[in-house]
This record gives C-alpha cells, structure tokens and sequence, in this order.
C-alpha cells in the first residue's frame, strides 16, 4: 500500500492524512503523531486503524472531538474499540469511532461530576444482546485497568447498543428504539398479568428474544407462515393472551410504521400463555 502524507496531526495518537490512492483518511495507532508535522510520510503499516469518515459532519465532529480529550483517555478508547473489532467475527461500522468515543467522554466528565445516568432498558439489553453485553463488559474492565475508572453497570448497556449498531450496520438511534420498544412491550404484558415478571428466569429471557426477533420480522418484511386453524383455536383457548398478544402487536405496528403478519400474533400468544402458567 502506498505512503500516506500527514494532512493534520490530532494528537499523539491520531492523524488525518491522505494519499494519491485513497480520500482523506484518520489515521490511528499509538504514537502515530509524535514529533510529527503537516506533510510527513507515514508507511501505511504502522497505523493500526485506518477509516474514512465519508459523512462531512461527522468528520468535523470527530476532528473536534479528539484535541479534546487527554491522550491518556483517548488510548484507552482507542484500546478498547480495538478490543471490540478483535472480538467480533464482521467489520464494524466505522461511525463507532465517533459514537463511542463520544459517549465515553461524556460518561467519565458525569462520573467526575458525580453525576450518574440511570439505564430503565439494562434488563431488556443484557436479554436482547447477550454477546455484545458480554464484550462491551470487557470494554468496562478495560477502561478500569488501564485508566482507572469504575464505570457503573449501566454504562455497560449503553455501550452494548453502541457495539450492537456498529456490528449490525444499523443507526444507534434506531437500536435505542428498538431496545425501548421491547421495554415498553414487557411493562404492557406486566400491566396486563398484574404482576412483575422474575427478570432473571428462562421464560422471560425467551420472551425478550422471540420480541427482538418479532420486531426484525416486521423490518425485514419476512413472512411468517401461520400453522393450519390454530389461530381460532388459540383465541377461543387462551383469550386473555390472544387479546394481549394483538395489543402487543398494534403498538409494534405503530411504531415501526409497519404491518405484522398475523401469524406472530399465534406465536406470541403462546409465549404470553407459557409465561403466564408459570407466573400463577
């Protein structure tokens, strides 16, 4: 690969450069930036990450974000977006570098403030992304190990769905979405049964999935074949569930902005009766 040439230095460990072959690119690696200037040469394998911002505004944002930030803090950020590509079997989205990064400042200045954002969707995240809980729970000890910082639990759902984006190529608002969604589906099913479903038993965890993998039917307009008569049967059976499981279905409709086939509501149905059994 060819040479890059130094357009900008961020910081120690970041620079924006370009080459004949290539767009204006961010270069990261440590000590990529030391007594560098505009218009040095860089060998292209001694960056450890390369990516393009091809969205204007997030190119300025990021620009002004990293002078910013204590190049303490911004290696270990780098460490630990690193940690995460190394851990997942895809390429990330690259807006990670931005969102993240950006997420994780402003979640330090708070716990430095003493102040402390509380997640209401940690439940439901940790059921709906288990693998990327699992890695963004690697990213909390990082960042405990290397900068010394104890960052509460719940931050550990928020970087999940930053992981969750950045795997899935899907906008960090839509996951956030998704994820309240599900939240306010499970307190509408509670509501219902009159009770608090146990957050830590099978059943709940099955039901949390079947809704995530409910609610990427609907987006992907995948159909669902419905079994032979069982509708009716399940109505006229299990009318309590059958009525909940289409309330269920009518707010998904709502705010996805997008039909379900009425063979969820069968499946649904049976997931609600299931749970039910158990809560009586």
């Amino acid at each position: 690969m060819s040479p890059f040439f130094i357009k900008k230095v961020l910081n120690n460990n970041v620079v924006i450069a370009n080459n004949p072959n290539s767009n204006e690119v961010i270069l990261i690696g440590k000590g990529l930036g030391f007594n560098r200037a505009k218009g040095d040469e860089i060998p292209a394998e001694t960056a450890e990450k390369m990516f393009v911002l091809k969205n204007e505004n997030e190119q300025e944002n990021y620009k002004r974000l990293l002078p910013q930030i204590d190049e303490k803090i911004q290696e270990v950020i780098i460490e630990a977006i690193q940690h995460i590509s190394k851990k997942v079997s895809g390429k990330l989205n690259e807006h990670i570098h931005v969102g993240l990064t950006d997420h994780l400042v402003f979640a330090f200045n708070r716990l430095l403030n003493g102040m402390e954002i509380k997640n209401p969707f940690l439940v439901e995240t940790i059921n709906l992304y288990p693998f990327e809980y699992g890695v963004a729970r690697e990213v909390i000890e990082i960042i405990k190990a290397k900068a010394g910082i104890d960052l509460p639990k719940g931050e550990i759902g928020f970087i999940t769905l930053h992981i969750h984006s950045a795997i899935t190529n899907k906008k960090l608002s839509d996951v956030n979405q998704h994820s309240q969604l599900v939240t306010r589906l499970i307190n509408v099913i509670e509501e219902q049964f009159g009770t608090e479903i146990n957050k830590e038993s099978t059943d709940y965890m099955r039901l949390v999935r079947h809704l995530r993998f409910t609610i990427e039917r609907v987006l992907s307009e995948e159909k669902v074949e419905e079994p032979v008569n069982i509708s009716l049967i399940l109505k006229e059976t299990y009318p309590v569930c059958y009525n909940l499981a289409w309330k269920l279905i009518k707010i998904m409709q709502h705010v996805l902005k997008k039909p379900v086939y009425d063979a969820e509501a069968v499946y649904l149905t049976m997931h609600l009766e299931r749970l039910q059994k158990k809560i009586k």
